[in-house]
């Protein structure tokens, strides 16, 4: 039989049948694998941890077969409870696949200790710059001391005890200053007394 006469034969037409069949059979099962390997039909929603401290995060991402990663956040947020979360991703709502890694922010325990700058000699408004601009908060109850230059720095008191240079305590922490009062002891507040800080903030 010539090769034209088998293309034309019942024989060549059934094989060829058979081969598209068997040729579809292994792409739909192809396919099915594929969904299956990957977790097609699969999803979970990320639940909202934002607010939720850390051990109770764990459980509920642990629950739902659901990975974390922990990124440290160096900025206090007095609004969440320390060792929370403040910020996830992907966001709270959205479908994510088994064994997806969430990435979490924590917030920290508390303000960051950061040192108290050297203020002595500085005007009254040079000293509340300074201060703003390295993230502590200035009071408005100076305490005056018996000194010929008025308004001029002569200390630092952090709850009611007097702080140092170079000492550290948390940011966003509210210090009063100690000034001269020029001479005039009507200005002198008598009534409050300063006393040394050990450092143990």
């Amino acid at each position: 039989m010539s090769f034209i006469n088998f293309l034309k034969s019942k024989e060549f037409l059934n094989q060829l049948i058979l081969a598209v069949i068997a040729l579809f059979l292994f792409v739909i099962v192809a396919l099915f694998w594929l969904k299956f390997k990957t977790n097609h039909y699969q999803k979970i929603e990320v639940p909202a941890l934002v607010g939720v401290e850390m051990e109770q995060a764990e459980a509920l991402l642990s629950n739902l077969d659901l990975r974390y990663e922990v990124i440290d956040s160096t900025k206090y947020n007095p609004e969440f409870p320390g060792n929370s979360v403040i910020e996830q991703s992907p966001i709270a709502g959205s479908f994510v696949k088994e064994n997806r890694k969430i990435y979490l922010k924590l917030n920290p325990s508390s303000y960051e200790l950061i040192s108290v700058p050297d203020v002595y000699g500085k005007t009254n408004r040079q000293a509340t710059a300074l201060l703003l601009s390295v993230g502590y908060r200035v009071g408005e109850n100076p305490t005056y001391v018996n000194d010929i230059a008025l308004d001029v720095v002569r200390g630092l008191l952090y709850n009611g005890k007097e702080v140092k240079a170079g000492q550290k305590i948390p940011r966003n922490s509210k210090l009063e200053f100690i000034l001269g009062d020029g001479g005039n002891p009507v200005k002198k507040d008598s009534t409050i007394i300063i006393e040394e800080a050990d450092g143990g903030f």
